[in-house]
């Protein structure tokens, strides 16, 4: 089987896991590769991603290094086990792969927690205020690209109307409410949608006002939770691609950042009317 040529980052994150098992074990990629019966650079295709592995080989693999925790080699076999292209891959060659592993970290997340700043998360944008967003953010992008990147905006929300939805709490500041992208009538529809999606159970919406008092730097990210602590990913905001973090110091920087946001932001009921607020100010 041919190495792939574009990894996600959901397989590229099960061969990263698997090289600090290894690591930790203190053992070669040679001598896992001749425990497995193959080449040194099967296991460096592996570790990056570029070659599929089975949930039993990630066992057999992680019973090489000695490793003891149950429940993390049990969330790599899952992940291992996973099959088949999810909707985002048809946007593969059209937008850059940041956007698909977005929409594949979206897809898989039991829970997820974002801070924005200055404009409402694209989970919960309407798709006027997306291209508005989209057209003044880069500048003479192709309408076909415009579109697709709108296109896949809209379907990624499809993520909180299915069954068993993951929960998604958003802290959004004031600044981003007020922010005027486009004309005064899609920033007031989009206040009105984020009002009503903040009314379904799976999404909570508070909002960080101007009179909070700010704790450390406060900047845009999304934090996806996984079956265990340690799978968990954080995306850095950027206005052109996605950047992955998943060093357990990286994690739990995120996780504190998260807390500490939540203790200056408004409750769900008060965040809910100071939304309508703004709204009628438009």
């Amino acid at each position: 089987m041919p190495p792939r040529p574009y990894p996600t980052a959901r397989q590229k994150r099960v061969g990263i896991e698997l090289r600090k098992l290894r690591e930790r074990a203190g053992l070669s990629g040679s001598a896992v590769a001749a425990f497995l019966g193959g080449e040194r650079a099967q296991v460096s295709h592996l570790e990056s991603g570029r070659y599929g592995v089975s949930a039993e080989r990630v066992r057999r693999i992680a019973a090489h290094c000695s490793a003891t925790d149950k429940h993390l080699v049990d969330a790599l076999a899952d992940m291992a086990e996973e099959r088949g292209k999810g909707w985002w891959e048809e946007y593969r060659g059209i937008l850059s792969p940041g956007f698909l592993d977005l929409a594949e970290l979206e897809h898989h997340a039991l829970y997820m927690r974002a801070i924005e700043m200055l404009y409402i998360p694209g989970l919960l944008q309407t798709e006027a205020y997306a291209r508005e967003l989209i057209t003044s953010g880069v500048s003479n992008l192709p309408k076909s690209e415009i579109n697709a990147r709108v296109e896949h905006r809209m379907r990624r929300r499809d993520v909180l109307s299915r069954p068993n939805p993951p929960k998604f709490e958003a802290f959004i500041h004031e600044a981003a409410l007020r922010m005027r992208y486009g004309p005064a009538e899609i920033v007031r529809a989009q206040l009105n949608f984020l009002h009503e999606v903040s009314l379904w159970p799976s999404v909570t919406v508070r909002v960080i006002p101007f009179e909070a008092q700010m704790t450390g730097s406060i900047h845009a990210m999304f934090y996806a939770g996984a079956a265990i602590s340690q799978l968990d990913t954080v995306q850095v905001d950027s206005a052109f691609d996605a950047g992955f973090l998943d060093a357990e110091a990286q994690l739990a920087k995120y996780r504190a950042l998260l807390d500490s946001v939540a203790t200056i932001s408004l409750g769900t009921d008060e965040s809910t009317k100071f939304i309508q607020r703004i709204a009628l100010e438009m």
